[in-house]
């Protein structure tokens, strides 16, 4: 009794203050295990909800729980639209428009067939649920893109898929409940049409007006840099809850476009805003799946029989591969990549949220089998997010269109240690890319076979001709200290701060004019400069590659080897680590080493395991 008078006894506070550490907690652990994070967020929402009843989202919570779910859902989608630059899709242009067009009414018709026949649900009931299982979570998509590594142009088709379908299959269960309404009630057909066409009419302008006026704002500097975040936070607001007000679940719509015109306005601190947003939906997806799982209602499941399992085998192996492979016949995607998205379709916190609405709707009209939705979508969302966060990977893998396996380089700056460095990486089976904007600088690495790009890494072509998801590291190594510093500042968040390093920068004469160390990526290079390690290979260092065994340890290998630069550290499955000075350098068994060898050493005394 203590304990569950202590749970009562929950504060709001205290149970925001529970969600987003379990929230962020999850993600941590998932990344350090390498596990899907929404799995992990699921079962940690299970355990402190359901299993063990500390938290309970409708009792610590209680009334705010409907309205913080909406809020995150549309800061979810906006930040999802500020992704969809149209200049990104390239040839994946045609599939999206074919997935938006074409797929998203006909996964409403296969929806509503396997709720009919799959889970037995009355037409109207099938007609509503099935216009929201249209939605294939962009609450979902993301961590599971950001897991996964796809290449892309499946990445792009599955993200921009769901972030425009999401208020599509919202406004499809609008309008099947209006159908319904005035099938059942008085209600006539020319006022649910009106407000229908009203309400998104609504939601479109809105969107549109508020993400031209917001560009032009922050273009004209009509909004100080320090207050360009609150202002895009309390229009973003606004706008929902204006549209909501007219017709409810158009906030979804017009937020949705909201982001996309300002995603492609050309904003100067476009990317600053972004990523600030990116950061706020890390936390709103970990925090919005804690509620969605701790919220689970086990007697309701219990309403659930062996049609449940039919009906979400049919969704996953027949409703979902169909449509997606009808929508894209004849768009000119290849086959595997239409696989891969056919039996790719996890649904997220919108779609248990917006299911719950119209349940309770519909039960209000005297239809008992909308009880069942609830129940039903939480069983649809807990599968599909725990089979596609295990096997997307794999599966994509197999098809040959996730990154490599073994994570490669990427160098920035073409010169001569650049290559000699390059080359030995290629040596050791290390995926490796050279660019530089100057086409001379690359002729060497050219000849010696190694992948290059002609071109600025911060370019529009670059983002849309490279495909960064093999490379796990990045190098800026020109002989720019100032261009360095920015490909490190801008590629930290893409690569992340700690696989991010850049040469050592120059000495200048006067502090004042030193670049902060607050900016740029780790610093690399044995204590060299660029021009100090072009010195080098000029005067017949070279990059040499030793593997550790029990008889050679990191210990011998340092001791035959005192003048010798250590650069890089490559484990026995493959993966690489660059070295910074000073650092504690671990051997082990089957450990391959990379230094930068003077020209007197004695080759007789190398070990046979050099090369």
């Amino acid at each position: 009794m203590a304990i569950e008078n202590a749970v009562d006894a929950m504060a709001p506070v205290m149970a925001f203050a529970l969600v987003g550490a379990l929230g962020v907690g999850s993600q941590w652990l998932a990344w350090r295990l390498r596990m899907p994070a929404i799995v992990l967020m699921l079962v940690a929402g299970i355990l402190i909800g359901p299993v063990a009843g500390v938290f309970d989202p409708g009792r610590d919570i209680g009334p705010l729980m409907g309205p913080i779910i909406s809020i995150a859902v549309a800061i979810i989608l906006f930040e999802g639209g500020l992704t969809l630059n149209f200049h990104s899709l390239n040839d994946a242009a045609k599939g999206v428009k074919r997935l938006v067009f074409v797929g998203a009414p006909l996964g409403w018709l296969t929806s509503a067939l396997a709720l009919r026949y799959g889970a037995g649900l009355s037409w109207e009931s099938a007609a509503v649920f099935g216009g929201i299982m249209i939605v294939t979570g962009p609450t979902v998509i993301a961590p599971l893109l950001r897991t996964a590594r796809l290449s892309k142009r499946p990445a792009a088709l599955l993200q921009w898929e769901a972030i425009m379908n999401d208020p599509i299959g919202a406004l499809a269960a609008v309008l099947a409940f209006e159908v319904v309404l005035v099938l059942n009630t008085a209600t006539t057909v020319n006022a649910a049409v009106w407000e229908l066409l009203v309400g998104i009419g609504v939601a479109t302008a809105l969107g549109m007006v508020a993400g031209f006026g917001l560009a032009r704002s922050f273009k004209r500097g009509w909004v100080p840099e320090y207050m360009k975040v609150p202002v895009l936070f309390a229009l973003l607001l606004a706008i929902f809850a204006v549209s909501d007000h007219v017709l409810h679940e158009s906030g979804l719509l017009a937020v949705t476009i909201m982001g996309i015109v300002i995603a492609n306005a050309d904003l100067p601190s476009y990317e600053e805003l972004r990523r600030f947003k990116e950061h706020a939906t890390v936390l709103l997806v970990s925090g919005v799946f804690i509620l969605l799982a701790a919220q689970l209602d086990v007697a309701a499941l219990g309403q659930l029989d062996w049609r449940a399992l039919g009906f979400v085998l049919l969704v996953v192996l027949v409703a979902r591969p169909f449509t997606v492979m009808v929508a894209l016949l004849g768009s000119g995607v290849p086959y595997r990549e239409q696989w891969l998205v056919a039996l790719t379709g996890p649904r997220g916190v919108v779609l248990v949220a917006v299911a719950g609405l119209f349940g309770d709707r519909l039960l209000n009209l005297g239809f008992a089998d909308a009880a069942l939705i609830g129940p039903l979508a939480f069983v649809l969302v807990a599968v599909t997010v725990v089979l596609h966060g295990f096997t997307l990977a794999p599966f994509a893998r197999w098809l040959g269109l996730a990154g490599a396996d073994i994570p490669g380089v990427v160098i920035v700056g073409g010169a001569d240690w650049t290559t000699a460095f390059a080359e030995a990486l290629k040596k050791a089976e290390v995926p490796v890319l050279m660019t530089d904007p100057n086409y001379g600088h690359l002729r060497a690495a050219r000849a010696a076979g190694i992948a290059t790009f002609s071109g600025d890494i911060l370019s529009e072509a670059a983002e849309q001709r490279l495909e960064l998801v093999s490379y796990a590291t990045l190098i800026a190594a020109t002989d720019n200290d100032a261009y360095n510093t920015l490909v490190a500042t801008d590629l930290g968040p893409e690569f992340g701060r700690d696989n991010v390093f850049q040469v050592i920068r120059e000495k200048s004469d006067s502090a004042r004019h030193q670049l902060p160390r607050t900016l740029g990526g780790r610093m690399f290079g044995a204590d060299q400069t660029h021009t100090g390690l072009n010195r080098l290979i000029r005067d017949g260092w070279t990059f040499r590659i030793s593997r550790l065994t029990d008889e050679f340890t990191f210990e011998d290998w340092r001791a035959k080897r005192p003048e010798t630069h250590l650069f890089a550290r490559i484990s026995p499955k493959g993966h690489i680590r660059l070295i910074r000075k000073d650092e504690e350098v671990r051997g082990a068994p089957d450990v391959r080493i990379i230094g930068l060898r003077p020209p007197g050493d004695d080759e007789s005394r190398q070990p046979p395991a050099d090369t």
